[in-house]
């Protein structure tokens, strides 16, 4: 892409006050799980001359529970191990169930309680009951499978962790970047920003029940834009990422700048506390076993079909609640302005069109419209429709200092629980590429930094074409020896031998 400046958000050089006299080595847009985790592999291999700016006013309890797969838990110990250990403590923390605690209980109060599994799993059932398959949540078994564990943590909680391994000067919330403008003869990058501004909700990656969206740019009228400079710009700052629209705005991927509706969208019920006995007992017994949590999927269809299928997460919540995510096919026209009582009838359709039976039919009635919840589901696709190759005409996740990472450059629905871990894995080839630059003094070497996010973009895209293919087409659960290949292929990756571990020696 050509050095440009963007006509989004263009402030004049009157305009601008510089908030800092130097110029940092790297800045990072985004102070999420991805900007903090690259900061970290940095400073990590000796590179202190950075910051991390967010848009939030302030850090804030927000965001949903990651699950943290062996690919994700082995970059991220690459990156820093303390910072690996800490993750780990905080999420063996995060599963504190007693099942001998009757207060606790998360399924049903019927029946008498059974001893629960060594290893508690999250089991797959087809419409009648049936169990298709089974995964273990048991950090061990996962380790013994592939050289690594799971864990689960809430988002904010593992943002906190991360941004505590860091100074707490390199990290600033109240920045919100607005704009991106290389200097090539200054050799460096300028990042404009607002503080202040108002609250606003990001309309590609939330859940709604009763408001839409409010517009997400900054006020027209901003009483003063700052500016911080930085050789190279790490864009982690996420899949409505304000410099992937100002870098894309004025070329010939103008059309790849904001993410596209994936065709999937989300309808949930967080909390079901009114639930008759017959009923919990009939969902309990014929579904969860002693699971906390199952998938629900009609497998009658063909696997051609598998990846439009409607899914039904159920899990159990405390004092015998109930609660249900629903992942479906839905044009995003039938799913706007949506909310409480709308999204109950919504839901019900989808289910009644999947062939759904009445019990979950009747549960979805049950459900408090206040509780109810949608999220469209968006994407930035790793690869244009009419490309024949991977990367061939795709939007390119770098622009001369600047480069693109987690879901800035490939945001995806979460269906493989893929997001978090595959950010972590660019995370770790950025720190790598760039702690590679800092150590030969080629900062200032145009060509080297290009060709060293050239060879980021190379060891990663072909991954994601495939992450991507599975996250939207589900093909590993079209069999199990579909769902064995894709494990050993995304799992067992990142050894002491694998490319990106290595990618800094030909750097």
């Amino acid at each position: 892409m050509p050095e440009h400046q963007s006509s989004f958000h263009p402030p004049t050089d009157q305009d601008i006050v510089s908030d800092d006299t130097g110029i940092y080595d790297v800045a990072i847009a985004g102070a999420g799980p991805i900007g903090l985790a690259t900061a970290i592999g940095l400073r990590q291999r000796g590179i202190e001359n950075f910051i991390v700016i967010d848009r939030t006013r302030a850090f804030r309890q927000v965001g949903q529970v990651l699950d943290l797969l062996p690919n994700g838990l082995k970059a991220l110990k690459s990156l820093d191990f303390k910072a690996y250990e800490a993750v780990k403590k905080t999420a063996f923390g995060f599963f504190n169930f007693n099942p001998g605690n009757n207060d606790n209980k998360t399924i049903g109060e019927v029946g008498e309680h059974k001893p629960p599994k060594t290893s508690p799993e999250w089991v797959q059932k087809n419409i009648r009951g049936q169990r298709i398959r089974s995964i273990s949540l048991s950090y061990d078994d996962w380790f013994k499978d592939y050289g690594e564990g799971r864990v689960s943590i809430p988002w904010y909680d593992l943002q906190t962790v991360l941004r505590h391994q860091l100074p707490p000067e390199r990290v600033k919330a109240n920045h919100c970047c607005i704009n991106v403008v290389t200097e090539p003869e200054a050799g460096c990058v300028r990042l404009d920003f607002v503080s202040d501004i108002g609250k606003e909700i990001n309309p590609y990656a939330y859940w709604a029940n009763d408001t839409q969206p409010q517009n997400l740019e900054p006020p027209a009228q901003v009483s003063e834009i700052k500016s911080i400079r930085a050789k190279l710009v790490v864009a982690a700052d996420g899949i409505n990422s304000t410099i992937r629209r100002v870098l894309y705005a004025d070329s010939s991927y103008s059309a790849f700048a904001q993410p596209e509706y994936s065709g999937f969208a989300a309808i949930s019920c967080r909390d079901i506390p009114e639930i008759p006995n017959q009923l919990r007992t009939e969902l309990v017994e014929k579904f969860f076993e002693d699971s906390p949590i199952v998938t629900i999927v009609n497998d009658e269809t063909g696997s051609d079909s598998v990846g439009s299928a409607t899914r039904m997460m159920l899990f159990g919540r405390l004092r015998g609640h109930l609660g249900y995510i629903i992942h479906l096919p839905l044009p995003l026209v039938l799913l706007e302005g949506k909310s409480e009582s709308c999204l109950i009838d919504l839901a019900l359709q989808g289910l009644e069109k999947a062939g759904f039976p009445d019990s979950i039919k009747q549960l979805v009635r049950l459900s408090p419209p206040a509780n109810m919840r949608q999220r469209p589901y968006y994407i930035h696709r790793v690869t244009i429709a009419d490309s024949i190759q991977p990367g061939e005409n795709s939007p390119p996740w770098s622009a001369g200092r600047i480069v693109l990472v987690g879901d800035a450059a490939h945001g995806m629905p979460p269906f493989m629980a893929q997001g978090v871990n595959q950010g972590f894995e660019d995370a770790l080839a950025i720190a790598t590429l760039i702690a590679n630059i800092a150590e030969k003094n080629h900062w200032d070497e145009a060509q080297i930094i290009a060709k060293a996010f050239e060879e980021y973009e190379h060891f990663r895209r072909p991954l994601m074409v495939y992450i991507q293919k599975a996250t939207l087409t589900r093909f590993p659960h079209w069999s199990d020896q579909a769902l064995q290949e894709y494990n050993q292929r995304v799992y067992s990756r990142l050894t002491p031998d694998d490319p990106i571990t290595k990618v800094s020696a030909s750097a």
